[in-house]
């Protein structure tokens, strides 16, 4: 709650707009988030938080500032959010933009779950390298300084560097050959070029 929400509620009802502007700024982030929650999809849930305060603003002269507003807000949220899906049932181009957009939430979150996946295995197979070589390949592979970089850094020759990397190079494909229920075998190809 805005701790002045009550006067600016009454200023808006009086048609004061930098009332009604402080009061969007302050809960159009919570509004979106939760339409952004039910849609999965980022322009339906722009689209519905500005519908949220079209209505807001033409009811603004009968707004009660001694009610919660948040939960007014919130409730128009979700009906807006009902209705979108009401329309969708009647109309094959919004279901099929709410389907794209559900699709394209869940091949979001399950590739940000293989990435994890394949950042922790590869994490495990680094973790298993000898300390010097672990820290010349995190350096270079993983943090991308060049040989010069982390020769100049730990105090060793580039050739050295080098050879760590080789090593650690020929390790991590044997670590990935003993285990092939790896998911990033892609990944860490790319990374081991």
């Amino acid at each position: 709650m805005l701790d002045n929400e009550t006067a600016l509620l009454e200023k808006m009802a009086a048609g004061d707009r930098d009332a009604f502007q402080a009061i969007y700024y302050h809960y159009a982030p919570r509004i979106y988030g939760k339409l952004l929650k039910l849609l999965h999809s980022e322009d339906l849930a722009t689209e519905l938080l500005q519908e949220v305060f079209i209505v807001v603003w033409q009811k603004h002269t009968v707004i009660d500032p001694t009610r919660s507003f948040r939960s007014y807000l919130f409730k128009i949220a979700d009906n807006l959010a009902i209705d979108l899906f009401r329309k969708a049932n009647r109309s094959t181009q919004l279901l099929n933009r709410l389907l794209e957009a559900s699709i394209d939430h869940y091949t979001h979150t399950e590739e940000r779950l293989e990435q994890k996946e394949n950042a922790f295995m590869l994490q495990q197979a680094v973790d298993a390298l000898p300390p010097q070589r672990k820290l010349v390949f995190t350096l270079c592979k993983l943090e991308g300084k060049s040989h010069d970089e982390v020769s100049l850094l730990l105090g060793i020759s580039p050739s050295t560097v080098n050879n760590h990397i080789v090593k650690a190079t020929k390790f991590l494909r044997e670590y990935l050959a003993d285990h092939p229920d790896i998911a990033g075998i892609i990944l860490l190809c790319f990374i081991l070029k």
